[in-house]
């Protein structure tokens, strides 16, 4: 560290790193002069040299699938590709018999850990249709965790079923719901959140339906979606309030940046973001994340998805620790044409050995299944 040491006595966010270094915490204030910095690779360093002392040069990664099982949506966001409307012709919902056929020919090819399970809000879905799925996969394929619902898809269940969410919640973990995905957080704003999805859940509802979560004991990841119409304040006070949360439950287990990707999208079509914000300002998401969860939110993920192999390989030694998982079947972010969105565990292990970094392969609750 003697050479990063000699560059960040130069820098204008010493103060800031070297408090992260001697493990003190930061706060807002110093979240806005890192996002306002272009010191992305000092930052990287010093997140990179914290990660690797808790974790050493070893990071993980999830055998799993996304089972996107409907795209109906009544929602309208404006950075999605993927969803269409009640009745349109190519609109879909998977039975229970095609969700079975999907869990188990991925089990048998691929020896996934967790299915990933996410869809639009589709008002024609009672509880019983995510309970029958839930309950099916955890009694025939009893090594597969149950990683699904967004806090608007649970949103929506209790507006159909007119019961409150902490009920859903309740029902659907008693039925097999093991964790939650961070998924419909974007940026914690409800000025952000009325122009590119202003039809789906308040910034409070999300934290309030993730901490009943986490009450219930469901833990959870945490995502921010950034590069569309947010501007720095609104970054800061979406760490804010996770941080707050995490604060007070523990609940969240990873936490996940990643850029939007307006292609095929209406925010693309009405011009408000015509294009993506590019691999160094992830990096910096990555490594400015590590500075401020690295003791409180255990994991890092390297958001492979929207910004392809190469880049994730940077992130895992820009702060991330863990890759994600291998999305067999990903159709939300694939609709937006940006690239290939789903890997083998075989190209997911090699990109990890190609930095030189250990392999630990994990299971949906990052406990370690297997050193490679």
């Amino acid at each position: 560290m003697s050479q990063t040491t000699e560059q960040i006595q130069k820098s204008d966010i010493r103060d800031i790193l070297e408090n992260s270094l001697n493990g003190q915490k930061s706060g807002p204030e110093d979240w806005l002069r890192l996002l306002e910095s272009d010191d992305v690779h000092l930052m990287g360093l010093v997140s990179g040299h914290l990660t690797k002392k808790q974790f050493g040069e070893k990071a993980s990664f999830i055998n799993n699938i996304i089972l996107n099982y409907t795209n109906v949506c009544i929602t309208d966001c404006k950075f999605c590709a993927f969803y269409r409307s009640p009745g349109a012709e190519d609109s879909y919902t998977l039975t229970l018999d095609q969700i079975e056929s999907r869990v188990k020919t991925a089990s048998e090819m691929f020896n996934i850990r967790q299915v990933l399970i996410q869809g639009g809000h589709n008002p024609n879905l009672k509880i019983e249709y995510y309970e029958d799925a839930f309950r099916m996969i955890r009694d025939k394929f009893p090594l597969v965790g149950v990683h699904g619902l967004s806090t608007s898809e649970i949103d929506m269940i209790a507006r159909v079923e007119k019961s409150s969410t902490k009920e859903i919640l309740s029902r659907l973990k008693d039925a097999g719901l093991q964790s939650m995905p961070g998924a419909g957080a974007e940026i914690l704003v409800d000025s952000v959140k009325d122009v590119i999805s202003p039809k789906k859940i308040s910034s409070a509802d999300w934290i309030r339906i993730m901490d009943e979560s986490h009450s219930l004991g469901i833990p959870s990841s945490a995502t921010m979606m950034y590069g569309h119409v947010e501007n720095n304040n609104d970054i800061v006070e979406h760490f804010s309030k996770l941080v707050k949360l995490q604060e007070k439950t523990k609940g969240f287990m990873a936490f996940i940046p990643w850029n939007f990707e307006p292609n095929n999208t209406l925010m693309q079509e009405e011009g408000i973001v015509t294009a993506g914000t590019g691999g160094v300002q992830l990096l910096k998401m990555i490594a400015i994340s590590r500075l401020i969860f690295n003791d409180l939110i255990p994991h890092i993920q390297s958001s492979w998805l929207t910004n392809g192999v190469g880049m994730a390989q940077l992130a895992l030694q820009y702060g991330a620790d863990d890759f994600g998982g291998t999305l067999i079947g990903e159709e939300v972010v694939s609709c937006t044409g940006a690239r290939s969105t789903e890997l083998t565990d075989k190209k997911i292990i090699d990109a990890i050995h190609q930095i030189g970094y250990t392999v630990e392969e994990r299971d949906n609750f990052y406990n370690p299944i297997a050193t490679l």
